[in-house]
């Protein structure tokens, strides 16, 4: 049997926020990379991860959610998912079932009409409806844009995910592995870290403070087989440091306990974590701690 041509591309995920790009991207390749929350505009870098089959490679490029940005940090994340567009082998746009399409949604297609990258329609959280109405989403979206496929799933449960592969390999050019086959991130284990800790404090404090967090590891090293870790959490106000903190450090506790679990897992090792609070007043606006944090521009490049 003469044997299939090997395929590799890149593939970014794009859609509004909180739609499960993150969500999807960690259930492909298998293993938690970005974070998810329930707030929206939880992604804030460009990630790369990789899923290497017999097929071919496929490196996913998860981009932070397209929306209208009110500061620096929100024009860096637009940027980041928008300039993807045309540098990409294939796009993923996710949306909601839904037979109702809004302004987000008609912004993206905007967008995607620009280029001529293949578009893969993804409708996602199909496990939230009843089978027979997607039908009708499929077909809203068909008569809004012309795309490539139309392949409905649920990231969460797993549904119609080994189809969707299957149709990102239609589009993907012949071509080499860009990474090593047991390679599953190009991010630095620093910054999967410091994301996780973000993920655990953004979901322990809720609605008390909003998006104006970061976090920063600030050292890492490994002694005796144990991980220490210095991490750091930025936040804006004097207020959000005392909420973060929580009463006789309660809050800062749970958050370092949850985070810690998972880095061991993640690094198969004992971890000593130890995790403080900084005041630094509009980072968001400030091109300095936005570099510092890891949010540069540098990055928003194409298949370097």
């Amino acid at each position: 049997m003469e044997n299939k041509p090997y395929k590799s591309g890149f593939v970014t995920l794009i859609g509004r926020p909180n739609v499960g790009k993150s969500t999807l991207m960690n259930h492909l390749i298998g293993q938690k990379i970005a974070i998810t929350s329930s707030k929206p505009q939880t992604t804030r870098n460009r990630i790369r991860t990789v899923l290497t089959t017999e097929e071919g490679q496929i490196v996913f490029v998860d981009t932070p959610g397209i929306h209208k940005s009110k500061n620096k940090l929100g024009e860096y994340m637009v940027t980041a998912a928008e300039t993807t567009l045309d540098q990409v082998d294939v796009i993923l746009w996710l949306v909601e079932p839904s037979s109702f399409i809004g302004a987000g949604e008609r912004h993206i297609i905007e967008e995607l009409q620009k280029v001529k990258t293949p578009v893969i329609l993804v409708i996602n959280k199909t496990d939230t409806v009843k089978k027979d109405e997607v039908l009708f989403f499929i077909d809203t979206y068909r008569k809004a844009i012309d795309c490539a496929e139309i392949v409905p799933v649920s990231a969460l449960k797993g549904d119609n995910t080994e189809e969707l592969v299957k149709c990102i390999f239609k589009y993907l050019p012949e071509g080499p592995a860009y990474f090593d086959e047991d390679t599953i991130t190009d991010q630095p284990m620093r910054e999967i870290v410091a994301e996780l800790i973000r993920e655990k404090a953004l979901r322990l404090l809720e609605d008390e403070v909003p998006h104006g967090i970061a976090v920063s590891v600030e050292s890492m090293q490994e002694a005796d087989k144990i991980c220490h870790i210095d991490a750091a959490i930025v936040c804006e106000k004097d207020s959000h440091k005392g909420i973060i903190i929580g009463k006789g450090g309660s809050m800062l506790k749970k958050i370092g306990s949850e985070a810690r679990r998972e880095i061991e897992e993640m690094l198969e090792m004992q971890v000593n974590l130890k995790i403080f609070v900084k005041v630094r007043k509009d980072w968001r606006d400030s091109d300095h701690l936005l570099r510092n944090f890891g949010y540069n521009q540098k990055d928003i490049s194409g298949k370097d």
